[in-house]
């Protein structure tokens, strides 16, 4: 198992965070963590646009070697679930133009990866990512610490080559 920079995605419209990390299998340092937040006033295709461009000046500032996103789940608002579909699929977009290996991970396995506990609350998963990553806060909003409990996963499931 060699050291790499894997790239977390937690993605929306409204907001999506990102998060860098440089994971061996000792240890887990955060290089790198935000959230891309779009203007609720623009139409959705410049939403869009707004956020694959970030992306895309973050892939090339971090140049990560694999990407991991985190799966859609079943929203009883289909509007929203529309939305982060859409989302996910210029996320996605993004990663393959820069030829970056993409995993995608449930927020059950995100749980059990960071937590060892499936059913594991959002405030217990935010404390593992602080704990995992040695942060002296836990990041926000908490779209950032789900990027980068995505991002810790794809290190414990995938161990990268």
């Amino acid at each position: 198992m060699r050291a790499v920079n894997i790239l977390g995605i937690d993605p929306g419209i409204a907001r999506t965070g990102w998060g860098i990390i440089h994971y061996d299998s000792n240890s887990s340092v955060a290089l790198a963590f935000d959230c891309i937040e779009t203007k609720k006033n623009l139409a959705p295709e410049s939403r869009l646009e707004d956020l694959y461009t970030s992306l895309k000046k973050i892939l090339k500032k971090w140049r990560p070697k694999e990407a991991a996103v985190e799966k859609l789940f079943f929203n009883t608002n289909a509007k929203t679930a529309l939305a982060v579909g859409e989302a996910r699929g210029v996320t996605l977009l993004a990663l393959k133009q820069e030829a970056i290996p993409v995993s995608q991970y449930t927020p059950l396995e995100v749980k059990m990866a960071v937590s060892g506990y499936g059913r594991a609350d959002k405030h217990q998963v935010e404390l593992m990512v602080k704990m995992l990553l040695n942060l002296k806060v836990i990041p926000s909003p908490d779209d950032v610490t789900d990027a980068l409990a995505v991002a810790i996963t794809h290190g414990v499931i995938k161990k990268p080559k």
